[in-house]
Formats: structure tokens, C-alpha cells, sequence
């Protein structure tokens, strides 16, 4: 699954020759910090685009920030983690979102890696063209597409959802823009538009493409999605990639997908991040066959859909859930109970137990008047991958806990799945060091229901037979 070979990217180790000036900016998606963010994005690919060599100049680094701090704070933590010179062309740092450490890393991107990304979206799309905003400008997919804007000369259509996305306010946005557009969602509002009805699906129609990434989606949704007429595309990348370069299972142009060791998923490619600027890590980055690589956190699996081979991506290495000495993948059950039609939403989360080490545990977003049962769920998971995969508790919620750019925070769904249990969770409550504690210290939504099988035995009832764990 390769594509043809390109010139390798920047070299990590080329540190500009001059300190570059680091211009912190807030991001988010209020309409004046969007456009301000725009403007000196404009300002820094301008030369790249008019053919001018960045790579030894003291430009101007972009330091996108969360809104809820001050320019002044992601500055001096920065400058705090950093571990040698800003690498040459180095137009952005952007910080990962952390959705599963709880901790985010500071990644190099290049203007020429950026502008890569999008004229390969823009190949892949069928050419350029206007683009709806409704996710963070400081994470990379809304970053991405405010550089795809530059690329195409134009100015993005902002949502604003610093008091919470509404669908009614994109599908406004939807209707009133130029064609052709496009837009980048994340899972969790697709589902929210759907669930909105017909009067927030019908703008979305006419959109020319919707990108779907930063999380998986469920097979159910995406069908429900494209069921109800909209152009949806799926999106697999990272900040290290500079945002999504992975298109419905296929690699964008001049991208190139191998699995290595264990199925974990590589990429390489014009795309790729300079580096971390908050210390090199020789596990991420590596070369070889004259390519330079980076090593994801992802498994993978190449699969033949439509006639073609394409990526499917099975969850993170280190993602597991430790059950009775079964491991259990948490994507592989999430995208068999994404299929349930009672489900809207789910993640899948380890709770601690004192007999089973772990207990595979759903997290649910119920459809309106559509009843979820745990039997079912089980039932589902059971026939295709076995037993012990089969979740024992069903948590429901209003909401699944969100962090970033609206990926799930699959550690505090943990911790919320625990406290609905009242037990612990196998991992703490997920902390942001870039907000201030009054910004992550939010309510957790609401849970509407548990439910477990079998009913937790007394304690000291004795351990469990991993032979015949979740019969």
C-alpha cells in the first residue's frame, strides 16, 4: 500500500541559523481569534508559497494555544519543556491533544509539511474550495484547515462553539456558504447532527465533502451518515502528521502506510512533523529505506473494501483492557457495539476489580427512545470475537466525557465509568497541564443507568477460572 516515492522532509536536526520569534495565539473557534490566527498564518506560508527556502531564516514559530490561558502561560511552558533549537521551517507548534495520557507533546510543523497536507486534500477532494470551522483552530485538524484556506486563497466560514456546539448553528453556516466546501467534524458532533433531524441534515447535503477523523467512528453512524446523503469521508493522522492523510482507509498522494512491528501503523511522507520540540523521542521518528518514518501509537490491519486495499485502524498498542488474563482490544469491541442501533455513542473502558484484574466496561450514549440492554451488547461482541471480549458492565450516560478537539477522554470515562461503580478506575482522572484546574474541573456528565453481569460477587468469593471467564 504505497504510494511513489517522494523527497524526504526537512531534517529534524536543521535548527534555523537565527532564533525565531514564537508569536503564542489563542485558538479556539471564536470568530476574532480565528481570523487572527488566519491572518498570520497568511503571513508566514506566504513566502513558502511564493517558492522562498524558510528552512535557515528566523521566521516566526505560530504557538496556537487554548483560549482558557494566556499567551503569556503557553509561552513560558513552552520555553520550560523545551530540549534544543526550534528545527529549520518550522512554522507551527502545535501540542497533541493527549486523550489518552492525560499529557500533550509540542510538535514541529514545517510550513512545507503543511502546505503538503493540503494540496494532497485538495488532490484527493477534487480541488479546492471554501471550509466550515466547528473544531479548535489550536488542535490540528482546525488548524489544518485554516492552512488549506491559505493554500486556496480564501477564508474560512467560522462556527463558533465556545458555549457548546449546535447543530442548528452549522447548519446555518452549511447554507449560507460557498460551493464548493467543506467540512471537518469530529464523531461526536456527526452523531449530534443526526440525531438533530432533518431540518440540520439537509444544509449538510450540499456540502461537496465532510471529514470525519480525531476519533473513530462507528460503522453504524458512518452508514446512518451517508444513508441520510451526506458526502462523509473518514480521516486517519495525528499531529505529527500535520492532521489526517489517511482518506477512507487510502493513503493521500505522496503518502505512504506500511505496518511494522506488532501491525503498528507507520506513515511517511512530505506531511511529516520536523520533530518534538520538547525532546526527541527515537522511538517516533525513524529512517529507513531511504524514508523517513513515524512510528504511531496505532495497530493496523490492511483490508480489502470496494475493491481496494485500504487501512483499518484496530485500536492503540497500548490500549488494552486486562480482564481474568484476557486481553481485550477496546476499538474492536467499540466498533461492534457501533453497530447496535440503540447506540449513539460508546467507549470502552477498563474499571478495576478486585477478581477479574479488569472488567471490559461500555460506555453508552443511548438514541433517543431506543432501549439498551447489557445482554444484548454481549450477545453481539460474543459472536464475533468470543466471551471474554463481551463487556460486563453497561454505564450510561447523556454525554461521553470529551477533551481537545472532541476526541473522548477515555480516562475520565474511566473514572466515571469507576465512581458509577464505586470502585476505581484503572487509570486517573485526565489532566490537561496547559488549562488552569477551573477549566478541566467541569462537571462530568450525567449517568443514567448501570448495569452488570453477572451482579458483582462478595468480596473474597474467590478467584475467577481465566478458562472460563465471561461465559
Amino acid at each position: 500500500m504505497q504510494a511513489e516515492p517522494e523527497p524526504s522532509s526537512p531534517s529534524p536536526e536543521a535548527a534555523s541559523r537565527t532564533a525565531p520569534t514564537v508569536l503564542p495565539l489563542r485558538g479556539g473557534t471564536a470568530p476574532e481569534d480565528v481570523f487572527r490566527l488566519h491572518a498570520a498564518l497568511r503571513r508566514r506560508l506566504v513566502p513558502v508559497l511564493g517558492g522562498e527556502d524558510t528552512a535557515g531564516a528566523g521566521s516566526t514559530v505560530l504557538l496556537p494555544h487554548a483560549p482558557e490561558i494566556t499567551g503569556e502561560r503557553a509561552l513560558a511552558e513552552l520555553r520550560a519543556r523545551m530540549r534544543g533549537p526550534v528545527p529549520g521551517g518550522t512554522a507551527a507548534a502545535l501540542r497533541t491533544s493527549g486523550s489518552t495520557t492525560g499529557a500533550g507533546r509540542h510538535v514541529a510543523l514545517t510550513d512545507r509539511s503543511l502546505v503538503a497536507g493540503a494540496d494532497a486534500t485538495a488532490q484527493r477532494l477534487g480541488g479546492p474550495g471554501r471550509w466550515v470551522l466547528a473544531v479548535p483552530a489550536h488542535h490540528v485538524a482546525g488548524f489544518q484547515l485554516l492552512v488549506r484556506t491559505v493554500v486556496a486563497g480564501t477564508d474560512p466560514v467560522v462556527v463558533d462553539t465556545s458555549e457548546g456546539f449546535d447543530p442548528r448553528a452549522l447548519a446555518a453556516a452549511a447554507a449560507r456558504v460557498d460551493l464548493p466546501a467543506f467540512l471537518s467534524l469530529v464523531p461526536t458532533q456527526l452523531g449530534r447532527v443526526l440525531r438533530a433531524g432533518e431540518r440540520v441534515v439537509a444544509p449538510l447535503r450540499r456540502l461537496t465533502g465532510i471529514l470525519v477523523g480525531g476519533a473513530a467512528s462507528s460503522p453504524g453512524m458512518l452508514a446512518e451518515a451517508r444513508g441520510a446523503g451526506l458526502a462523509v469521508r473518514t480521516t486517519y493522522g495525528m499531529t505529527e502528521t500535520g492532521g489526517g492523510c489517511v482518506y477512507d482507509g487510502v493513503p493521500l498522494p505522496r503518502v505512504r502506510v506500511r505496518l511494522g512491528e506488532d501491525d503498528r501503523v507507520e506513515i511517511a511522507g512530505p506531511v511529516l512533523a520536523a520533530g518534538y520540540l520538547d525532546g526527541a523521542d527515537p522511538d517516533a521518528f525513524v529512517t529507513s529505506d531511504g524514508l523517513r518514518w513515524h512510528r504511531t501509537r496505532d495497530r493496523g490491519a490492511f483490508v480489502v473494501e470496494g475493491g481496494r486495499e485500504r487501512l483499518r485502524v484496530l485500536g492503540r498498542v497500548d490500549d488494552v483492557v486486562n480482564t481474568g488474563g484476557v486481553k481485550v482490544s477496546p476499538a474492536a469491541v467499540e466498533r461492534l457495539l457501533g453497530e447496535h442501533p440503540g447506540v449513539a455513542e460508546v467507549a470502552v473502558v477498563g474499571v478495576g476489580d478486585e477478581e477479574w484484574g479488569e472488567l471490559v466496561t461500555a460506555v453508552v450514549v443511548p438514541r433517543a427512545s431506543e432501549r439498551v440492554r447489557l445482554a444484548d451488547l454481549r450477545e453481539t461482541v460474543r459472536v464475533e470475537l468470543g466471551a471474554a471480549h463481551a463487556p460486563r458492565v453497561l454505564v450510561l450516560t447523556e454525554a461521553l466525557p470529551l477533551r481537545g478537539p472532541g476526541k473522548v477522554d477515555r480516562r475520565a470515562t474511566a473514572h466515571l465509568a469507576a465512581t458509577a461503580l464505586g470502585r476505581r478506575a484503572t487509570a486517573a482522572v485526565s489532566h490537561d497541564p496547559q488549562l488552569p484546574d477551573r477549566a478541566v474541573a467541569h462537571a462530568q456528565p450525567r449517568v443514567t443507568g448501570v448495569e452488570e453481569h453477572p451482579p458483582h460477587p462478595p468480596s473474597g468469593a474467590g478467584a475467577p477460572d481465566p478458562g472460563s471467564a465471561h461465559i
